[in-house]
Protein backbone atom coordinates (compact mmCIF):
# COMPACT_ATOMS: atom_id res chain seq x y z
CA UNK A 1 0.00 0.00 0.00
CA UNK A 2 1.89 3.10 -0.83
CA UNK A 3 2.66 5.78 1.55
CA UNK A 4 0.24 8.95 1.69
CA UNK A 5 1.17 11.97 0.49
CA UNK A 6 1.08 13.08 4.26
CA UNK A 7 3.14 10.08 5.04
CA UNK A 8 5.53 10.95 2.35
CA UNK A 9 6.57 14.95 2.58
CA UNK A 10 8.45 14.45 5.99
CA UNK A 11 10.66 11.94 4.56
CA UNK A 12 10.89 14.72 1.33
CA UNK A 13 11.21 17.09 3.54
CA UNK A 14 14.52 15.38 5.03
CA UNK A 15 15.67 14.54 1.86
CA UNK A 16 15.35 18.41 0.62
CA UNK A 17 16.86 19.13 3.81
CA UNK A 18 19.92 16.80 3.19
CA UNK A 19 19.86 18.64 -0.16
CA UNK A 20 20.15 22.04 1.16
CA UNK A 21 23.34 23.81 -0.45
CA UNK A 22 25.28 25.09 2.39
CA UNK A 23 25.06 28.32 0.81
CA UNK A 24 21.48 28.96 2.61
CA UNK A 25 23.04 27.35 6.13
CA UNK A 26 25.97 30.38 5.24
CA UNK A 27 23.20 32.68 5.13
CA UNK A 28 21.49 31.44 8.27
CA UNK A 29 24.86 31.65 10.46
CA UNK A 30 25.71 35.07 8.92
CA UNK A 31 23.23 36.71 11.79
CA UNK A 32 24.94 35.31 14.28
CA UNK A 33 27.01 37.26 16.75
CA UNK A 34 30.24 37.28 18.78
CA UNK A 35 29.23 34.37 21.05
CA UNK A 36 27.10 31.95 18.50
CA UNK A 37 29.94 30.83 15.86
CA UNK A 38 30.70 28.30 18.27
CA UNK A 39 27.17 27.00 18.18
CA UNK A 40 26.41 27.13 14.86
CA UNK A 41 29.88 25.23 14.14
CA UNK A 42 29.04 22.62 16.57
CA UNK A 43 25.56 21.59 15.00
CA UNK A 44 27.10 21.90 11.16
CA UNK A 45 27.31 18.64 9.65
CA UNK A 46 30.35 17.18 8.66
CA UNK A 47 29.50 16.52 5.27
CA UNK A 48 28.12 20.05 4.81
CA UNK A 49 31.16 21.53 5.84
CA UNK A 50 32.28 20.06 2.54
CA UNK A 51 29.62 21.35 0.55
CA UNK A 52 30.64 24.49 2.10
CA UNK A 53 34.14 24.43 1.00
CA UNK A 54 33.17 23.29 -2.67
CA UNK A 55 30.78 26.31 -2.65
CA UNK A 56 33.41 28.73 -1.62
CA UNK A 57 35.66 26.92 -4.64
CA UNK A 58 32.70 27.65 -6.32
CA UNK A 59 32.22 31.01 -6.38
CA UNK A 60 30.72 31.26 -2.47
CA UNK A 61 33.48 32.66 -0.74
CA UNK A 62 31.57 35.77 0.28
CA UNK A 63 28.40 33.75 1.59
CA UNK A 64 31.19 31.73 3.68
CA UNK A 65 32.80 34.55 5.33
CA UNK A 66 29.89 36.06 6.62
CA UNK A 67 29.97 34.26 9.56
CA UNK A 68 32.34 36.29 10.87
CA UNK A 69 30.11 39.66 12.95
CA UNK A 70 29.97 41.93 9.43
CA UNK A 71 31.82 40.03 7.21
CA UNK A 72 34.92 42.21 7.30
CA UNK A 73 36.83 41.10 10.26
CA UNK A 74 39.56 39.22 8.35
CA UNK A 75 39.88 42.23 5.51
CA UNK A 76 40.21 44.90 8.66
CA UNK A 77 42.75 43.46 10.15
CA UNK A 78 44.60 42.85 7.14
CA UNK A 79 44.12 46.43 6.59
CA UNK A 80 45.98 47.56 10.05
CA UNK A 81 48.67 45.75 9.59
CA UNK A 82 49.51 47.03 6.17
CA UNK A 83 48.78 50.27 7.87
CA UNK A 84 50.68 49.47 10.79
CA UNK A 85 54.03 48.36 8.55
CA UNK A 86 53.50 51.56 6.34
CA UNK A 87 53.75 54.00 9.28
CA UNK A 88 56.28 52.34 11.06
CA UNK A 89 58.67 52.47 8.06
CA UNK A 90 57.67 56.33 7.71
CA UNK A 91 58.47 56.54 11.07
CA UNK A 92 61.81 54.88 10.88
CA UNK A 93 62.68 57.12 7.41
CA UNK A 94 61.74 60.37 9.43
CA UNK A 95 63.33 59.79 12.40
CA UNK A 96 61.13 59.02 14.77
CA UNK A 97 60.67 56.57 17.69
CA UNK A 98 60.07 52.85 16.36
CA UNK A 99 58.52 50.28 17.90
CA UNK A 100 61.67 48.69 19.34
CA UNK A 101 61.81 52.04 21.15
CA UNK A 102 65.09 53.19 19.09
CA UNK A 103 65.02 56.38 17.92
CA UNK A 104 66.17 57.06 14.41
CA UNK A 105 67.96 60.64 14.40
CA UNK A 106 67.21 62.97 11.82
CA UNK A 107 70.68 64.28 12.88
CA UNK A 108 71.55 61.08 10.34
CA UNK A 109 70.11 61.71 7.51
CA UNK A 110 71.95 61.97 4.33
CA UNK A 111 73.32 65.73 3.28
CA UNK A 112 72.68 66.85 6.69
CA UNK A 113 75.22 69.13 8.19
CA UNK A 114 76.87 67.98 11.78
CA UNK A 115 75.98 70.56 14.38
CA UNK A 116 78.87 73.19 15.54
CA UNK A 117 79.83 74.71 18.54
CA UNK A 118 80.96 77.82 19.39
CA UNK A 119 84.14 76.53 21.00
CA UNK A 120 84.69 74.49 17.96
CA UNK A 121 84.41 77.35 15.51
CA UNK A 122 87.06 79.35 17.89
CA UNK A 123 89.89 76.56 17.78
CA UNK A 124 89.08 75.71 14.08
CA UNK A 125 89.69 79.76 13.71
CA UNK A 126 93.04 79.82 15.49
CA UNK A 127 94.18 76.50 13.75
CA UNK A 128 94.04 78.50 10.56
CA UNK A 129 95.27 81.79 11.92
CA UNK A 130 98.01 80.47 13.55
CA UNK A 131 99.32 78.66 10.55
CA UNK A 132 97.93 80.68 7.50
CA UNK A 133 97.42 83.93 8.46
CA UNK A 134 94.27 86.91 8.40
CA UNK A 135 94.35 86.43 4.97
CA UNK A 136 93.70 82.94 4.85
CA UNK A 137 91.30 82.91 6.85
CA UNK A 138 87.86 83.18 5.18
CA UNK A 139 84.52 81.29 5.89
CA UNK A 140 84.87 78.43 3.20
CA UNK A 141 88.54 78.00 4.67
CA UNK A 142 86.53 77.66 8.15
CA UNK A 143 83.97 75.58 7.24
CA UNK A 144 86.41 73.01 5.17
CA UNK A 145 88.74 72.90 8.79
CA UNK A 146 85.27 72.13 10.42
CA UNK A 147 84.31 69.47 8.00
CA UNK A 148 80.57 72.02 7.21
CA UNK A 149 79.38 73.85 4.60
CA UNK A 150 80.04 77.87 5.12
CA UNK A 151 76.06 78.29 5.61
CA UNK A 152 76.38 76.08 8.70
CA UNK A 153 78.49 78.74 10.11
CA UNK A 154 76.33 81.83 9.40
CA UNK A 155 74.37 80.55 12.52
CA UNK A 156 77.01 81.62 14.51
CA UNK A 157 78.49 84.77 12.88
CA UNK A 158 77.51 86.96 10.29
CA UNK A 159 80.67 87.32 8.29
CA UNK A 160 84.29 87.10 8.76
CA UNK A 161 84.30 90.51 10.57
CA UNK A 162 82.40 89.41 12.73
CA UNK A 163 84.22 85.94 13.34
CA UNK A 164 87.12 88.24 13.98
CA UNK A 165 85.42 90.46 16.70
CA UNK A 166 84.50 86.98 18.21
CA UNK A 167 88.13 85.37 18.31
CA UNK A 168 89.40 89.08 19.82
CA UNK A 169 86.98 89.00 22.73
CA UNK A 170 87.80 85.24 23.55
CA UNK A 171 91.13 85.46 23.23
CA UNK A 172 91.24 88.40 25.36
CA UNK A 173 88.92 87.30 28.02
CA UNK A 174 91.18 84.45 28.54
CA UNK A 175 93.74 87.01 29.62
CA UNK A 176 95.19 87.96 33.01
CA UNK A 177 96.65 91.59 33.60
CA UNK A 178 98.98 92.50 35.89
CA UNK A 179 98.16 94.16 38.92
CA UNK A 180 99.89 97.65 38.59
CA UNK A 181 102.26 99.46 40.86
CA UNK A 182 101.09 103.34 42.57
CA UNK A 183 103.73 104.60 40.53
CA UNK A 184 102.92 106.22 37.31
CA UNK A 185 105.69 105.74 35.14
CA UNK A 186 106.45 102.03 36.61
CA UNK A 187 102.42 101.39 35.67
CA UNK A 188 102.75 102.44 32.10
CA UNK A 189 105.82 100.23 31.77
CA UNK A 190 104.17 96.83 33.08
CA UNK A 191 101.20 97.64 31.41
CA UNK A 192 103.14 98.12 28.19
CA UNK A 193 104.53 95.01 28.23
CA UNK A 194 101.46 93.09 29.36
CA UNK A 195 100.23 94.46 25.93
CA UNK A 196 103.35 93.00 24.24
CA UNK A 197 103.32 89.78 25.96
CA UNK A 198 99.98 89.23 25.01
CA UNK A 199 99.98 90.34 21.18
CA UNK A 200 103.08 88.55 20.29
CA UNK A 201 101.62 85.25 21.32
CA UNK A 202 99.07 85.89 18.36
CA UNK A 203 100.67 87.89 15.77
CA UNK A 204 97.64 88.20 13.80
CA UNK A 205 95.79 90.07 16.45
CA UNK A 206 97.96 93.14 15.61
CA UNK A 207 97.17 92.66 11.43
CA UNK A 208 93.85 92.54 12.62
CA UNK A 209 93.98 95.68 15.37
CA UNK A 210 96.14 97.58 12.57
CA UNK A 211 93.73 97.10 9.66
CA UNK A 212 90.29 98.04 10.98
CA UNK A 213 88.62 99.35 13.87
CA UNK A 214 88.17 95.60 15.60
CA UNK A 215 89.03 95.08 19.28
CA UNK A 216 88.32 92.78 21.92
CA UNK A 217 86.54 94.78 24.85
CA UNK A 218 88.70 92.91 27.29
CA UNK A 219 91.68 94.18 26.14
CA UNK A 220 90.48 98.24 26.56
CA UNK A 221 91.80 97.30 30.11
CA UNK A 222 95.18 98.61 28.62
CA UNK A 223 94.32 101.72 27.28
CA UNK A 224 92.66 103.09 30.12
CA UNK A 225 95.74 102.20 32.47
CA UNK A 226 98.37 103.70 30.39
CA UNK A 227 96.36 106.46 29.95
CA UNK A 228 95.16 107.28 33.56
CA UNK A 229 98.68 106.58 34.21
CA UNK A 230 100.18 109.00 31.82
CA UNK A 231 97.30 111.54 33.46
CA UNK A 232 99.27 111.51 37.32
CA UNK A 233 102.34 112.07 35.79
CA UNK A 234 101.17 115.23 35.12
CA UNK A 235 100.18 114.95 31.06
CA UNK A 236 97.03 116.70 30.39
CA UNK A 237 93.94 114.18 29.54
CA UNK A 238 94.56 114.77 25.26
CA UNK A 239 98.42 114.24 25.68
CA UNK A 240 97.80 110.81 27.75
CA UNK A 241 95.87 109.49 24.68
CA UNK A 242 98.65 110.65 22.44
CA UNK A 243 100.88 108.99 24.52
CA UNK A 244 99.14 105.92 24.28
CA UNK A 245 98.55 105.88 20.69
CA UNK A 246 102.34 106.11 20.55
CA UNK A 247 103.31 103.25 22.90
CA UNK A 248 100.92 101.31 20.91
CA UNK A 249 102.08 102.18 17.74
CA UNK A 250 106.03 101.32 19.01
CA UNK A 251 104.38 97.72 19.66
CA UNK A 252 102.71 96.97 17.05
CA UNK A 253 105.09 97.71 14.54
CA UNK A 254 107.95 95.96 16.57
CA UNK A 255 105.76 93.17 16.76
CA UNK A 256 105.28 92.87 13.21
CA UNK A 257 108.56 93.59 11.70
CA UNK A 258 110.36 92.08 14.18
CA UNK A 259 108.20 88.79 13.40
CA UNK A 260 108.82 88.94 9.85
CA UNK A 261 112.43 89.37 10.68
CA UNK A 262 112.63 85.96 12.56
CA UNK A 263 110.85 84.30 10.02
CA UNK A 264 113.26 85.56 7.33
CA UNK A 265 116.01 84.47 9.73
CA UNK A 266 114.85 81.02 9.99
CA UNK A 267 114.50 80.51 6.31
CA UNK A 268 117.68 79.14 5.01
CA UNK A 269 117.40 80.97 1.39
CA UNK A 270 119.11 84.35 1.22
CA UNK A 271 117.07 87.22 1.09
CA UNK A 272 117.27 90.33 -1.18
CA UNK A 273 118.20 92.50 1.66
CA UNK A 274 121.25 90.10 2.38
CA UNK A 275 122.34 90.17 -0.81
CA UNK A 276 122.26 93.98 -0.55
CA UNK A 277 123.62 94.52 2.92
CA UNK A 278 126.70 91.39 1.97
CA UNK A 279 127.93 94.09 -1.04
CA UNK A 280 128.17 97.17 0.72
CA UNK A 281 130.76 99.64 -0.27
CA UNK A 282 132.48 100.82 2.98
CA UNK A 283 133.31 104.47 1.82
CA UNK A 284 130.03 105.53 1.41
CA UNK A 285 128.62 103.33 3.64
CA UNK A 286 131.09 102.52 6.37
CA UNK A 287 128.82 101.75 9.35
CA UNK A 288 126.23 99.78 7.07
CA UNK A 289 128.85 97.53 5.48
CA UNK A 290 130.46 96.95 8.80
CA UNK A 291 127.20 95.50 10.59
CA UNK A 292 126.05 93.84 6.95
CA UNK A 293 127.07 90.16 7.49
CA UNK A 294 125.25 90.87 10.95
CA UNK A 295 122.51 92.92 10.03
CA UNK A 296 119.62 89.93 9.83
CA UNK A 297 120.45 88.63 13.57
CA UNK A 298 120.35 92.05 14.91
CA UNK A 299 116.88 92.65 13.02
CA UNK A 300 115.17 89.81 15.10
CA UNK A 301 116.91 90.21 18.45
CA UNK A 302 114.16 91.42 20.81
CA UNK A 303 114.66 95.03 21.49
CA UNK A 304 111.30 96.14 22.88
CA UNK A 305 111.73 96.82 26.53
CA UNK A 306 114.74 98.86 25.71
CA UNK A 307 113.09 100.80 23.36
CA UNK A 308 109.74 100.80 25.16
CA UNK A 309 111.55 102.83 28.23
CA UNK A 310 113.27 105.21 25.79
CA UNK A 311 109.62 105.98 24.21
CA UNK A 312 107.99 106.10 28.27
CA UNK A 313 111.09 108.79 29.12
CA UNK A 314 110.48 111.30 26.37
CA UNK A 315 106.20 111.13 26.48
CA UNK A 316 106.95 112.14 30.36
CA UNK A 317 109.40 114.44 29.97
CA UNK A 318 108.51 117.99 31.18
CA UNK A 319 107.43 120.06 28.06
CA UNK A 320 107.41 124.02 28.02
CA UNK A 321 104.14 123.03 25.63
CA UNK A 322 101.86 121.20 28.20
CA UNK A 323 98.97 120.58 25.36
Amino acid sequence: MPPSSSQREPSGARAAARREPSGARAQAAGVERLGEPAQAAAIEPSGERAQATGGEQSGKRVEATAIEPSGERAQTAAAEDLGERARSTGNERSGTRTRSGERTSSDRRTGRPARISRAEIVAAAHKVLDAEGVEKLTMRRLATELGCTPMALYHHVRDKDDLLRMLLNDYADQVTWPDLPDDPKQRILLAATAMHDVLAARPWIVEVLTGGDLFGLSALWVSENIIDAAVDAGLSLDRAAHAYRAIWHYTAGEILIRGNAVRRAADERPTFRDQVFADLDPETLPRLAELGPRWAALSATDTYADGLRALVDGLLAPRSDPR
